[in-house]
């Protein structure tokens, strides 16, 4: 019971920071510094999160070696 009360609190709090970081795309606002966030606290309950995630990061790391 307790399990899946986590998994339901991390889904909302997770997704409510993804979904926030995913709305700064078009409005003012860091989004390239929340949705990281928002894919860090859905990946600790979440494989498909975990996997994103890890893309973020490849892209993340790509992008600064071509600006350095």
């Amino acid at each position: 019971m307790w399990r899946t009360a986590r998994k339901v609190a991390i889904a909302i709090g997770g997704g409510a920071v993804l979904g926030f970081g995913l709305a700064l795309v078009v409005l003012p606002g860091p989004a390239l510094l929340v949705i990281p966030v928002g894919l860090a606290i859905l990946a600790t309950e979440f494989r498909w999160a975990q996997r994103s995630l890890g893309w973020v990061r490849e892209k993340g790391r790509r992008l600064a070696r071509r600006r350095g």
